[in-house]
């Protein structure tokens, strides 16, 4: 008798499964050198900095001249990492801080290095990166499977964290045998790999049906997505608080090493280097951690583990025990971290992906450059000391907006973009301005359960004007209580379009619902009108005849 051979199944590599696909291999693997070269230059500016001038205050600017940029930036550059092959515009951003950071490596050489001189340079490097981190992040799920999208996540913060375990150590060891300015000169140089490595990303052409948004619409629809994204709206809030409170570790590090260690440069790398070494243990627990835990009692957990630690890094003058919380506060830090990425990622859909995730990375960076300012004058008035012990305090009271804003569901289903079946009937000749679009839905709904779907009816207010709706009302005939009219707008036929392709499966089954209140021998019409109508009847010889003449393509 014969025995089948049995196919050989591949090892499970869990956490690591992501690495197994070329295109994010390659791309993950040359961000980690990237890194290394930015916590590279963080550490030579911020020495550089103690170097220039004694004030903690401005030592601790280096930290916001890195981060304030990523705030700044991040929104446009979400829209535009959205509107634009994500490719091209991480190869654009990453040229632009290359640049950069290979000028400032030829002015520090040349001896003109100054306090103000160089949080400009830090400004200007930060801001290519924060033109490259949105699209980067939203290829991700380009680049694998969409089960292994958590893994990646999180392996997109190792390699970052990786970095920050020996990066930190490298840049002391760099500055304090060739000094500041050769870390400089390293930091340009680990910018080329990755930038090869997007060069050779093939990514599929997918060309859209609609052309391109204007920069200031498509900024509008992803902020007006936040605001009505219950999900986004308390990642940003919980990441602009957690930001503010933690700032601390990253700003005042090198100046705990100077004045509660009195240590140098090797002492400042080892406590970077533990903090970064905890992180990349805490990257590597998240799949454990979203088995065990819910999102939001981890955020609690991690909130009091990470302020304990840096009450106790304000109080100790001991390097083996502020090393030893330094790691303890870095591993709860990146779970925190990646537990916010998260909630952005499986929870927004694919078309506002990179601007979701913007404006989740602007207030995260906003609160640390903002709380790194905070904690910098508070260093400078009372000491180093009573600015980690508050910034600790701060950190441990923030589960309290958990009580109001608690973290969301992630369900990654639920943002599936879908095709509507059914297609608008048009016998106009529209064009992708025409507009504006009057959208009006009648339903006839049982008096009795009026109630009950108006409530339906406010959260489909929110699916449509995150969608892209504007305008949005509901209103009930007074002679006939049966029958109610949803109306809303679009400001052309193109964003009616689009507002139509950015379906999900929430959304429709929401419309289920609501199209469930309908009695069975009621009406559900749908109108939609053009407003303004002045080009619709404005007759030249060539003009086009809507009943002879096909419609252009934008109308579907």
């Amino acid at each position: 008798m014969t025995i089948a051979a049995t196919p050989k199944t591949s090892r499970s590599l869990g956490a690591f499964e992501p690495l197994r696909e070329r295109t994010f291999r390659a791309i993950w693997s040359s961000s980690l050198l990237s890194n290394f070269g930015s916590l590279v230059l963080g550490v030579g500016a911020a020495w550089e900095m103690t170097r220039l001038t004694n004030s903690p205050g401005m030592v601790a600017l280096i930290q916001t001249a890195l981060m304030l940029p990523i705030m700044i930036v991040a929104v446009p550059a979400g829209a535009i990492a959205d509107m634009f092959d994500r490719r091209k515009v991480a190869l654009a951003g990453l040229a632009f801080a290359f640049v950069c950071a290979a000028a400032l490596a030829v002015i520090a050489s040349l001896g003109y290095t100054s306090p103000w001189l160089l949080l400009g340079f830090c400004t200007l490097i930060s801001s290519g990166g924060a033109l490259y981190s949105p699209a980067w992040q939203a290829s991700v799920r380009e680049q694998v499977k969409a089960e292994h999208l958590p893994a990646a996540v999180a392996l997109a913060s190792v390699s970052y964290n990786i970095a920050r375990s020996f990066g930190p150590a490298l840049g002391g060891v760099i500055v304090l045998l060739a000094g500041a300015r050769s870390a400089f000169g390293i930091n340009a140089i680990c910018y080329l790999p990755l930038i090869v490595a997007f060069f050779l990303w093939r990514r599929p052409d997918t060309p859209s049906r609609l052309p391109p948004e204007r920069i200031d619409r498509a900024i509008v629809a992803g902020a007006r997505y936040a605001v009505h994204s219950p999900p986004i709206r308390t990642v940003i809030v919980r990441s602009l608080g957690t930001g503010m409170a933690g700032a601390s570790v990253s700003a005042l590090t090198p100046i705990v090493a100077r004045d509660l260690l009195y240590g140098g440069a090797g002492t400042y790398g080892l406590l970077l280097g533990m903090f970064g070494g905890g992180a990349v243990a805490g990257a590597l627990l998240i799949p454990r951690i979203r088995k065990a835990m819910k999102s939001e009692n981890a955020m609690r957990l991690c909130a009091l583990i990470t302020g304990g630690s840096i009450v106790i890094v304000g109080l100790s003058h001991d390097v083996i025990l502020t090393a030893v919380v330094m790691a303890v506060a870095g591993t709860a830090w990146m779970l925190m971290a990646a537990i916010l990425n998260l909630g952005v990622q499986l929870s927004a859909p694919r078309w506002v992906t990179a601007r979701a995730l913007s404006w989740y990375q602007s207030s995260l960076t906003g609160g640390i450059a903002i709380g790194a300012w905070l904690w910098g004058r508070v260093a400078t008035d009372h000491g180093v000391g009573a600015a980690m012990i508050a910034s600790g305090a701060a950190m441990i009271l923030t589960p309290l907006i958990g009580l109001l804003m608690p973290m969301p569901r992630m369900l990654a289903s639920a943002i599936e973009q879908i095709g509507i079946a059914h297609e608008p009937e048009v016998a106009l000749a529209l064009t992708a301005r025409s507009g504006p679009v009057v959208v009006e839905i009648d339903y006839d709904v049982d008096p009795d359960q009026a109630r009950q779907f108006y409530d339906v009816m406010r959260k489909l207010q929110r699916a449509r004007k995150r969608n892209g709706a504007f305008e949005w009302s509901i209103a009930r005939d007074i002679a006939d209580p049966a029958l109610w009219t949803e109306r809303y707008s679009c400001p052309t036929w193109g964003d009616y379009l689009r507002q139509r392709s950015r379906f999900t499966l929430s959304d429709l089954a929401l419309q289920k619902l609501a199209d469930g209140f309908c009695r069975p021998d009621g009406i559900r019409r749908i109108r939609r009108r053009l407003e303004r109508p002045f080009g619709s009847v404005r007759w030249r010889a060539d003009s086009p005849d809507p009943q002879s003449e096909p419609i252009p393509i934008f109308a579907p």
